[in-house]
């Protein structure tokens, strides 16, 4: 498989998580850009609290809606970045490169919803049962 053809099946895998997002919080998602990058940048990995040696698998940059003003004038999309190549080194198979992946961007999406990592965490395990 050439790179070419994994970052295309890859940006399916990411295409196909988007979709599994609930309907209902997917059309409270304005104004959002849906990105893929190899790897995260030195500056994501700070952004994202990440401690040395360690790597991120996504990244939401933006203002999250329980933060927002109605009164704020047109702000630059909010940004979900999902990257590649860290979550290939982590899955062992095809099958759980895609359930990591789905687990990324929903991760990411309640995060632009407002929660906290903590919040996040304790609603992936609900959502595993």
């Amino acid at each position: 498989m050439g790179s070419h053809d994994s970052s295309t099946y890859f940006d399916r895998l990411v295409q196909d998580a988007w979709a599994g997002i609930a309907p209902r919080f997917r059309r409270r998602m304005k104004n959002i850009a849906l990105l893929v990058a190899d790897e995260p940048s030195r500056e994501q990995l700070v952004r994202g609290r990440v401690p040395r040696g360690g790597t991120l698998l996504g990244l939401y940059e933006g203002r999250p809606l329980t933060t927002r003003s109605v009164f704020e004038p047109f702000a630059m999309p909010d940004r979900i970045t999902i990257f590649q190549g860290p979550h290939e080194r982590m899955a062992r198979n095809p099958e759980q490169l895609a359930k990591l992946v789905e687990e990324t961007v929903w991760h990411e999406v309640a995060h632009y919803f407002g929660m906290n990592e903590r919040q996040v965490r304790a609603a992936e395990l609900r959502r595993r049962r």
